[in-house]
């Protein structure tokens, strides 16, 4: 396990800090790199009672059972992948924790919680023309009637499997996306944005 003290975000290595202290006021996009996020994978059976509670007494969160929803708010909450797999997400450090109080609620029940935070990155993306940028690389309907606030989706993005969710308004998206992939999302939606003034925020 890497020690606290050498722990580097994904995409540590591009500088973001420096140019966002660079500054570009009034940008369509604005980019950004959320590090070190907690993310505990869990799977069982939605339409069991003790299993939801279970989630709930472990995380304090509403099982979402809608398809393409999140539950929650803040760094706590819980986004839909499929009819039995969702994901727990929190502030960076809160892994360990949640996968204890987790498993522990599980007991009894065919139901599993597995930490997977150090595989994903996670960026961010918002403003004014976020939505004709994502546009360039995803099939899904982004039009505010159909995907808003409190939505997700797993979809492809410029040949990268990713979850896009909708944190805010203005839009604010956060895009999910393995660690091994992050530097390249980056750099192709670097090259788009920029078509639409871009800015970096630390």
């Amino acid at each position: 396990m890497v020690e606290t003290y050498q722990r580097r975000t994904a995409l540590a290595h591009l500088g973001l800090v420096g140019r966002a202290a660079a500054g570009k006021g009034g940008a369509g996009v604005v980019m950004s790199e959320a590090g070190h996020r907690t993310i505990i994978n869990i799977r069982g059976n939605a339409q069991d009672p003790a299993f939801a509670a279970a989630v709930k007494s472990a995380t304090g969160v509403d099982l979402p059972a809608k398809a393409n929803t999140v539950a929650g708010t803040g760094a706590r909450q819980i986004l839909w992948l499929g009819p039995n797999e969702w994901w727990v997400t929190g502030a960076d450090g809160e892994a360990d924790a949640l996968v204890e109080a987790l498993r522990g609620a599980f007991t009894g029940q065919h139901a599993t919680a597995c930490d997977v935070s150090e595989s994903r990155a996670v960026l961010s993306l918002k403003g004014p023309k976020t939505r004709e940028v994502l546009a360039r690389g995803v099939s899904l309907d982004l039009h505010p009637k159909v995907f808003g606030i409190g939505q997700c989706a797993q979809t492809g993005l410029s040949r990268c499997n990713v979850l896009l969710h909708q944190v805010g308004e203005g839009p604010h998206f956060e895009i999910y996306v393995l660690k091994s992939f992050s530097d390249y999302l980056w750099r192709w939606l670097e090259q788009i944005a920029g078509d639409f003034d871009l800015g970096i925020e630390a």
